[in-house]
């Protein structure tokens, strides 16, 4: 069977985008491996499958599939890119639309030529949300880590994320941290893992290891929770520029109970088919 894809990326923050082509689709962890990697494959950090809306006045359910095959709940960029997508399909005959996955649903709207802006809900900083083993919610958790204890802020957008404050993301330890922290016992679900830099009240650097598909050249999602964390702990303002590998997202936070808004760019790389 032959499904066609579109690759699409945010920042270096690649994707396929495609229509689920039969009720029930559900590719192996293996073909996701397979058509992921970078050599031999498509190469791509997630893979985004359409399906039909569940909810009156939505566009679309979109399901999320990591790199390494894995289904998860939420993906800030993939959400942008599937709005610019869809809009380009002519979806947007109001300047926005509403769109659902396992994590929750998205408004999303155009805000530019080529920018985009989601709202991805309410951040939740409770440990349920983000199926962390804590006794209770706290601005700072401490995890052992290779015989050493470090200290995480953690929130879920639709997703879980731990989110370490350091001096320098250049020199921050994201290959040898970032994997240790994602299958740290006390995450149950794995977990995404931020490393951010505040420059200032309105701007920081940021590197994360997504769960599933290694260090990103950006992660909306995480922009999003770092944003949060450092909101939460009264270091950023309510607008806040995010400098990742892949270039400039912008976070709009007002805090705690209020919405958080993502927009960056969404840019098609090229169309094609894959064979199932």
């Amino acid at each position: 069977m032959r499904v066609d894809f579109t690759k699409m990326h945010g920042l270096g923050n690649d994707f396929i985008i495609f229509d689920s082509p039969v009720a029930g689709f559900a590719p192996s962890r293996e073909l996701w491996q397979r058509l992921a990697a970078r050599h031999t494959g498509i190469g791509f950090d997630q893979a985004l499958m359409l399906e039909k809306p569940r909810q009156s006045g939505s566009a679309a359910f979109y399901r999320i599939f990591n790199a390494d095959g894995a289904e998860v709940e939420q993906c800030g960029n993939g959400a942008r890119c599937i709005a610019a997508l869809l809009s380009r399909r002519g979806a947007l005959p109001a300047g926005a639309m509403t769109l659902e996955s396992a994590g929750g649903l998205v408004r999303a709207r155009m805000a530019g030529e080529k920018l985009v802006s989601i709202d991805l809900g309410v951040p939740n900083f409770a440990p349920d949300a983000l199926a962390l083993e804590a006794p209770s919610q706290a601005d700072v958790y401490l995890l052992e880590v290779e015989g050493k204890e470090v200290e995480i802020g953690a929130v879920s957008i639709g997703n879980p994320h731990a989110v370490l404050s350091v001096a320098s993301v250049a020199t921050a330890a994201v290959e040898r941290l970032g994997p240790a922290i994602e299958h740290h016992r006390r995450f149950r679900q794995r977990v995404n893992v931020g490393f951010m830099e505040v420059t200032d009240r309105s701007r920081i650097r940021l590197r994360v290891h997504e769960r599933g598909a290694g260090e990103t050249l950006a992660c909306g999602t995480g922009a999003c929770a770092a944003v949060a964390v450092g909101r939460a702990r009264g270091r950023l303002d309510a607008d806040v520029q995010v400098s990742v590998r892949g270039g400039e997202l912008r976070v709009n936070w007002a805090g705690p109970g209020e919405h958080i808004w993502l927009t960056g760019p969404a840019e098609v790389s090229f169309a094609g088919y894959f064979e199932v």
